[in-house]
C-alpha cells in the first residue's frame, strides 16, 4: 500500500501494478512514474495507472495540485515500444484501444480542474514529451533530453502531434518531428516549453513549491480560472471575452 505523508492511504488502485507511487504531501499528491530500469517508459499498465491516478486526484477534494515526476534518472522515454509487436493490424480493438488510452492520457492533465506541474529530469521524448508539456506548468532539470524520436523507429508521432503543434512554431515543430533533434533544457526555456530550469537534485523540489503555492489559493477560483484559461485559447475574441465576463460574475461567489 502507498501511504501518505499523512498517514492515510493514498490511490492504492492506481499504484497496484507498482509501477506508478502515489504519495500526499499534504493537499499536493505526488505521482511518480515508476519504470527506472525502462526508463519509466509508457505501456499499458503504467498509461492505464496513470489515467486512473489523475482521475482519482481530480475527485479528491483534499488534493489541491499534483506533481508529476519520473523514478530515476529519466522522466519518460515515450512508448514501450516492445508492446508494438502485439498491436498489429490483425489486432485492430487492441489497436485502437491503446491509441484511445494514449490520446486520453495525453490531454488528461489540462482538462482538470486540478492544476499540474511537471519534474522533468533526463529523457523526456515521445510520449513522455508529451506528458511534459501537457501539464500546466513543467519544471526541467539541466540534464533535459527532449524531442520527438519516433520516425527514427519508423513510428509516426501522431499522438503527441497536437500538444507540440500548440506549444512550438511551426518550422521548429517540425524540425523536431523530422530530424529527431533534441532540445536541452536551455531551448526548452527559450521556446516557452519550460517554465523553470533547475538542478536534477532540485526538480521535485521546486515543482512541489509552485503546487503548494497553487494549493494556498482558494479552489474553486483555480479551477475556474484553470478552464477559463484553456477555453478561451481556442475562442474567437468576442466569444472568449463573453466566457470571462460569465466568469467574472461567477468569481464574486469565491470569496473567503
Amino acid at each position: 500500500m502507498t501511504v501518505t505523508t499523512s498517514g492515510q492511504p493514498a490511490d492504492t488502485a492506481a499504484a497496484a501494478s507498482g509501477t506508478l507511487l502515489v504519495e500526499d504531501r499534504e493537499s499536493v499528491r505526488v505521482l511518480t512514474l515508476n519504470r527506472p530500469d525502462k526508463l519509466n517508459a509508457l505501456d499499458t499498465t503504467l498509461t492505464r495507472a496513470l489515467s486512473a491516478a489523475l482521475t482519482a486526484a481530480e475527485d479528491d477534494e483534499r488534493v489541491r495540485a499534483v506533481v508529476l515526476t519520473g523514478a530515476g534518472r529519466a522522466f519518460c522515454a515515450g512508448a514501450d515500444l516492445s508492446e508494438f509487436s502485439g498491436l498489429t493490424p490483425d489486432r485492430p480493438e487492441a489497436v485502437l484501444e491503446r491509441a484511445e488510452l494514449t490520446a486520453r492520457v495525453q490531454t488528461q492533465m489540462q482538462r482538470m480542474g486540478t492544476p499540474v506541474v511537471a519534474a522533468v529530469r533526463g529523457a523526456a521524448v515521445g510520449g513522455g514529451a508529451g506528458l511534459a508539456i501537457g501539464a500546466d506548468m513543467t519544471v526541467v532539470a539541466t540534464d533535459l533530453k527532449f524531442g520527438y524520436p519516433e520516425l527514427r523507429h519508423s513510428i509516426v508521432p501522431a499522438l503527441v502531434m497536437t500538444g507540440l503543434q500548440r506549444h512550438l512554431n511551426r518550422k521548429l515543430a517540425f524540425e523536431l518531428i523530422s530530424t529527431g533533434r533534441l532540445l536541452t533544457a536551455d531551448e526548452a526555456l527559450e521556446h516557452g516549453l519550460a517554465n523553470r530550469v533547475v538542478e536534477p537534485d532540485r526538480v521535485v523540489d521546486s515543482a512541489l513549491e509552485i503546487a503548494q503555492r497553487w494549493a494556498a489559493v482558494e479552489p474553486r477560483a483555480l479551477r475556474a480560472a484553470k478552464d477559463l484559461f484553456y477555453r478561451v485559447g481556442d475562442l474567437p475574441t468576442e466569444a472568449a471575452m463573453r466566457a470571462g465576463q460569465d466568469v467574472n460574475a461567477l468569481m464574486r461567489g469565491f470569496r473567503r
